[in-house]
């Protein structure tokens, strides 16, 4: 049994999923889920299962990350933890620009028109290259509105009340 603390009051975002060991001493690759995949290299601690693990090294590994825990030091050991997510506190994301929002942010906020019509949640964020685009919808509705990132669309984006208001594209209406 590992000593690990376990922390459930903390708000987790995710960073990375764990593959297959490396090696046999306890190393694991981590493919990377975040927009700084460098955070990993001045990491101490990460989550996994809500469970503190400390990490004891880092290194790039092709288009992996190869992770050491302190908790576990074998193969056999780090086998369990395939397919897991690798999770920091929310208080250590990487501090944006203002106007820049991370995507879990964006996800749910309720979408309102120029007239105050509430057209869904966003749903989730499409990454298209020249700007995202978030697909507005609500559960259980086939009928969804795919809504530019553009700040001629976008007018304001309020995380702490849940919301976001646009000016629909006269050809969207």
């Amino acid at each position: 049994m590992h000593s690990a603390a376990k922390h459930t009051d903390k708000e987790f975002i995710v960073i990375g999923k764990i593959g297959a060991p490396h090696g046999l001493k306890g190393e694991v690759r981590v493919i990377s889920l975040t927009d700084f995949p460098d955070r990993f290299k001045s990491l101490q601690k990460v989550y996994i299962d809500d469970i503190s693990v400390d990490i004891t090294s880092v290194r790039d590994n092709k288009q992996f990350i190869l992770l050491c825990f302190k908790q576990y030091t074998t193969r056999d050991e780090v086998m369990p933890l395939s397919g897991r997510l690798v999770k920091i506190d929310r208080a250590e994301a990487v501090p944006l620009a203002a106007g820049e929002y991370y995507t879990f942010d964006i996800i749910g906020l309720d979408v309102f028109d120029e007239h105050g019509l509430l057209l869904g949640k966003v749903m989730e964020v499409l990454k298209t290259g020249s700007n995202d685009v978030y697909v507005v919808g609500n559960k259980g509705n086939a009928k969804q509105v795919l809504i530019p990132a553009l700040k001629k669309v976008v007018q304001e984006i309020n995380i702490a009340e849940g919301r976001m208001s646009v000016i629909l594209p006269k050809e969207m209406e």
